[in-house]
């Protein structure tokens, strides 16, 4: 993960609601989660879910596939291990240590 990938990221989930979104995905796992089931847990208009969503795709921080006649949003797992192993990468001055460790290694 570049510099510039880590900037987005964080510009993403350096607002309220996106990052309610994105740890409400995280929570949702690998079957993820619809909009309409977000904007009731969040309490957030589709206007507005739409609008983070966008901005969290954007960043590579979640993507969505169809299921039927829905839209299904699940977190990018493997962007946000690639998030925190940057901004841990020399943390302990280069020694190994728990900080390290991959975060989730059972999700896709």
């Amino acid at each position: 993960m570049d510099e510039a990938d880590v900037v987005r990221a964080l510009g993403a989930l350096a607002q309220e609601t996106r990052l309610r979104i994105f740890r409400l995905l995280v929570v949702a796992g690998p079957q993820g989660v619809s909009p309409g089931q977000m904007a009731e847990a969040l309490g957030c208009s589709p206007t507005t879910l739409s609008f983070h969503l966008k901005e969290l795709v954007h960043a590579g921080l979640a993507g969505s596939e169809r299921d039927g006649r829905h839209l299904i949003y699940r977190a990018s797992i493997p962007q946000m291990n690639g998030l925190l192993g940057f901004l841990t990468a020399h943390c302990c001055e280069g020694q190994p240590c728990e900080v390290n460790q991959v975060i989730c290694t059972d999700c896709p």
